[in-house]
């Protein structure tokens, strides 16, 4: 098998796609990345049009010795009748920007497009292994990845999911989305943190010796539904691609013209598949980072200083309520090349002291492809307002983010083509926060906000969320943000006995 990726922090550790998926990160801690982008080159010009097949054209360059028929049957698996788009993902003018809506699959969130595939590809890597282990999934989430993981794996032979995420700092629907979820082989469980806690202790699980020999005892693997898997990843390269080639087929883009992306990010996965998309060969100018109150990548960005020692912000955009962007490290890897050294040396500092400081080059290098800005809860608010007196388009919160920071950058020149914003979720899965941006403040909850703001704007609510609270609670565990290893221990005695 090819061994086509290496670890951010060895480039003499390397292996192929299918083990990268399995075991989610490296054995020295780092993230896979492609070795080189020389045979992933795609021309633009002549890729088809629908996005089922610039999918088959953007995930072949990664699924390593994949023929050709098994990889559009995941496809069609993945996406045939659960999204409620026309062609997966919607493109939508605003002003001279647009709106690339991500949020129209099973969960209503941009997560959806990854997890319907990855279960198929931990199904492939298993099957690839001469003796196929039990499949222990681990999985932390900010809000949306929670629930999309959960559809994804629910009642998957041969694995078993368990998500953990940070105790009332997500959305009552994004909670009652995961709590309400079935299946026999998924569990949700609340960590009494934030969501940097809730991944630091899941990367602890993968790291932990004592769990790693218990699991290796009972013939069960690790691996991972967050973007720190490869295989969550790659799938995001495709709306980059598709988005793209709509506007190249209307006339809005001249051949080789580059095409701006803004996208609203805490854990900078959604805003990597942009870079690798780039890389691929996709005429791309900037990469917006487009941060809210939590702003360490805008001071990131800025200053080359990466300093997460401070407190982290409750805000109306919680998926983005994040200090510990794991997905940065591909980034640096990448940029750093062929220092194989210095990414080690940043993640062991910012281990012990919470903080690092990148090389001036190289800080100068990410600056020239990347642009920066945040977004306070009341200016996105106001991007709601503005947007819905304008357009008549409902964002949610994190997109607001992205359209907010983009205006910034265009009111200081930064900024002059074509942008597209990456919308990331439905409006209704913040429901309240949205009809109070659009008319005031307002005494009512969630659901009763979800009602109200359909019928004041006339915008059907999603299927996914319909019915929702009636929906009965499932899923009751919570614990201590240090104590994830030993539940996970527990959880594996569990399966041991099943």
């Amino acid at each position: 098998m090819k061994k086509s990726l290496r670890s951010t922090r060895s480039s003499q550790i390397q292996t192929d796609f299918w083990s990268a998926v399995q075991n989610g990160i490296a054995e020295d801690g780092g993230l896979y990345i492609p070795k080189d982008w020389q045979n992933k080159q795609l021309n633009v010009e002549t890729l088809p049009d629908s996005y089922l097949q610039i999918a088959h054209a953007v995930l072949s360059c990664f699924t390593d010795e994949l023929d050709p028929q098994t990889l559009t049957s995941f496809l069609h698996q993945a996406y045939d009748g659960r999204f409620e788009a026309e062609d997966v993902v919607a493109l939508k003018p605003l002003g001279s920007d647009y709106l690339l809506e991500l949020y129209h699959g099973p969960t209503a969130a941009f997560k959806d497009i990854a997890l319907s595939l990855l279960p198929l590809f931990l199904n492939e890597a298993a099957a690839r292994q001469e003796n196929p282990a039990q499949t222990l999934i681990l999985t932390a989430t900010s809000g949306d990845t929670g629930k999309a993981a959960l559809e994804g794996f629910k009642d998957r032979s041969g694995c078993e999911l368990l998500v953990f995420y940070p105790d009332q700092r997500v959305s009552e629907i994004q909670q009652r989305q995961m709590l309400t979820s079935e299946g026999k082989n998924v569990g949700v469980c609340a960590v009494r943190g934030d969501f940097d806690d809730a991944q630091s202790a899941v990367k602890r699980c993968f790291a932990d010796p004592q769990l790693s020999a218990e699991l290796q005892a009972h013939h069960i693997r690790l691996s991972s539904a967050n973007s720190i898997n490869i295989g969550r990843l790659v799938p995001q390269i495709v709306y980059y691609f598709w988005a793209y080639r709509k506007l190249r087929r209307q006339g809005v883009l001249k051949t080789g013209q580059c095409l701006n992306f803004s996208v609203p990010t805490g854990n900078f996965g959604d805003i990597l598949a942009g870079y690798y998309a780039k890389q691929m060969g996709l005429p791309v100018g900037k990469l917006i980072v487009a941060s809210n109150a939590n702003n360490i990548l805008t001071e990131f960005f800025t200053t080359g200083r990466y300093d997460c020692q401070r407190k982290l912000v409750k805000t109306t955009s919680p998926s983005m309520d994040i200090l510990i962007s794991s997905n940065l490290e591909r980034l640096l890897a990448h940029e750093s090349a062929p220092d194989d050294g210095s990414v080690s040396l940043y993640m062991e500092q910012l281990k012990q002291n919470g903080w690092y400081q990148i090389e001036p080059s190289l800080l100068a290098k990410l600056q020239r492809q990347f642009a920066c800005g945040d977004c306070l809860d009341d200016q996105a608010a106001e991007t709601i307002r503005q947007v819905y007196a304008q357009t008549a388009q409902i964002l949610d919160p994190h997109t607001a983010v992205g359209v907010h920071v983009l205006r910034q950058l265009r009111q200081k020149g930064e900024v002059q083509d074509p942008c597209v914003i990456l919308a990331t979720a439905s409006c209704y899965k913040f429901s309240r926060d949205v009809h109070e941006a659009l008319f005031g403040h307002c005494d009512l909850d969630e659901w009763s906000a979800m009602e109200q703001l359909s019928a004041r704007t006339g915008l059907p609510i999603p299927t996914a969320l319909q019915g929702l609270h009636e929906k009965s609670i499932r899923h009751t565990d919570k614990i201590e943000k240090d104590a994830i290893v030993d539940y996970v221990r527990q959880k594996v005695q569990v399966m041991k006995h099943d």
